[in-house]
């Protein structure tokens, strides 16, 4: 998922590797990677009152698959002699000590996803010839999980809210779907306290670069996906001089307003779910049409009969399946093709025997649901939190009507579900003062920027927007399916990407896979 709507970005990327082909232009090599440790735990100009925890190192201990060790950051930057707060890491350390390069750090997304979780599948998320050469190291972002998580609602009440409505159709049902929007705000400030002041992504770079300092690099090497370019890019404005070997995969601009990201998002789900559509007519027996046009009519009436009369479930956890639960299921399944064949098995089931089992399991992937009805994450409530601190919404219904508007125009089955998805800032009870803006990152290392073009969640486009914004970057266009690209299905992507880290090699611009 992105910054805004109900949208999140897997925890591990795809093991397949495609062998579609390109060819790579070496631009300008770096030098190589060294660790340049008493260099590195000096604090940058300027922050000078934050030396004592850039003098800091990392205690290691195993920890079942990879070693841990706790991070210590200001609670609030603004007063670093205040309450100090633990930000878990994780190392898994390069296959080939002998050759190691340094220590890249990772982050998979949401806002809200476990960078732990997500760098222990360090043999599947970098190409083998990074895991040689470099420690993958991840770390719960400040209110994500292990890291003092954020806290809004119990298991029951996160039911009902991702089952409600996401389309309401009247002025009583919008007032009930902005009334939830307010209950789930104080519910985060009640249960988690001063720390949900204090969890934008900004807090999270400043983090990031604390982090970089107690791993004894000189320089960040970082691969972010989806939200993880977001703070990426947000790193790279603050601390231009300090990227290494960067790459964003799945861009979220952090200049964009809400109703960019509502309207484009919505448009990124309707082009992956018009691919899905041509596939299920291709493989026979849709369950939905027989042409392309007829599969995404019959989806959106489909979304909008469980508006009217929700079909039950045969699993004994939940009593019936809400167009809002459909509608997590259905975009669940866009962020990878690899899904499309569970989904299609799933609308047939609800289609054919009025049986939502299948659809809600698909379902709760994206919530981290386990099959006892228990979240076994907080991704959910972290995202909402850090989302509304970094891009505050506004408490007026009839501005969300006007971006509905726009979004159902440009994408009929998704638009209003998004475009209504983000309502959820309108009555965030505490303010960052930060909100979108551009980020050129002069002085910085070159940043290569992967964009997909059929990407449900952070649309081409917006890679093509941040290559244009960053002083100092590369653009990398995958022409395929799917949420982000590298080690995902693409060869040409991963051999430029795995000799830019290694090598130094920087992928030449505009380079097509």
């Amino acid at each position: 998922m992105t910054r805004q709507g109900r949208l999140l970005v897997a925890t591990a990327a795809a093991l397949a590797v495609g062998l579609s082909g390109c060819s790579l232009i070496p631009g300008d090599d770096q030098p190589a990677v060294t660790p340049v440790p008493t260099t590195a735990r000096t604090p940058p100009a300027g922050s000078e009152a934050l030396a004592k925890f850039y003098g800091h190192k990392l205690t290691w201990k195993g920890c079942g698959l990879g070693e841990c060790a706790g991070l210590s950051v200001p609670m609030d930057y603004a007063k670093p002699e205040g309450e100090v707060i633990t930000v878990q890491v994780l190392r898994m350390r390069a296959t080939k000590k002998s050759q190691r390069l340094g220590s890249l750090v990772v982050n998979p997304g949401g806002p809200g996803a476990s960078g732990i979780d997500y760098a222990r599948a360090a043999d599947f998320i970098v190409g083998k010839p990074v895991r040689q050469r470099f420690d993958v190291v991840g770390f719960d972002p400040r209110g994500v999980q292990r890291s003092s998580p954020v806290d809004c609602l119990s298991d029951e009440e996160m039911d009902d809210f991702l089952a409600q409505d996401p389309t309401p159709d009247d002025d009583s049902e919008v007032a009930s779907f902005m009334g939830s929007m307010k209950v789930l705000g104080e519910g985060c400030l009640q249960r988690t306290g001063p720390l949900l002041g204090h969890i934008s992504t900004e807090d999270t770079a400043k983090d990031l670069d604390i982090l970089r300092s107690a791993l004894g690099d000189a320089k960040l090497n970082y691969l972010g996906k989806s939200y993880g370019t977001q703070l990426g890019a947000v790193y790279a404005g603050l601390f231009p001089q300090l990227v290494g070997r960067m790459v964003l995969d799945g861009v979220l601009p952090p200049d964009l307003t809400w109703e960019e990201s509502a309207v484009g998002q919505a448009e990124g789900f309707e082009r992956a779910a018009h691919a899905w559509a041509r596939d299920c007519v291709d493989d026979g027996d849709c369950p939905l049409g027989d042409s392309e046009s007829e599969v995404m009519a019959g989806l959106g009436d489909l979304l909008k009969r469980l508006d009217r009369t929700p079909v039950p479930m045969r699993d004994g956890r939940e009593s019936e399946l809400t167009e809002g639960w459909a509608t997590v299921g259905v975009a669940q399944a866009m962020y990878d093709q690899g899904s499309w064949g569970a989904l299609t098995d799933a609308l047939r089931q609800v289609v054919t025997q009025d049986n939502g089992t299948e659809l809600m399991l698909i379902a709760d992937e994206y919530a981290r649901r386990d099959p006892s009805g228990k979240y076994t994450a907080n991704l959910l409530e972290a995202f909402y939190a850090i989302s509304c601190l970094d891009s505050p919404g506004r408490p007026d219904a009839k501005y969300y009507e006007d971006i509905v508007a726009r979004a159902e125009a440009k994408a009929p089955v998704f638009g209003e579900a998004l475009a209504w998805g983000a309502a959820t800032c309108s009555a965030w009870p505490v303010k960052s003062g930060e909100g979108p803006r551009k980020i050129s990152a002069e002085g910085s290392g070159p940043i290569v920027v992967i964009g997909t073009t059929r990407d449900p969640a952070t649309p081409y486009e917006w890679a093509v927007r941040e290559r244009a914004q960053l002083a100092n970057a590369r653009l990398l266009t995958f022409d395929g399916d799917g949420h982000t690209a590298y080690t995902r299905s693409n060869k040409c992507i991963d051999d430029a990407v795995n000799d830019y880290y290694t090598k130094g090699t920087v992928p030449a611009d505009n380079l097509k896979c």
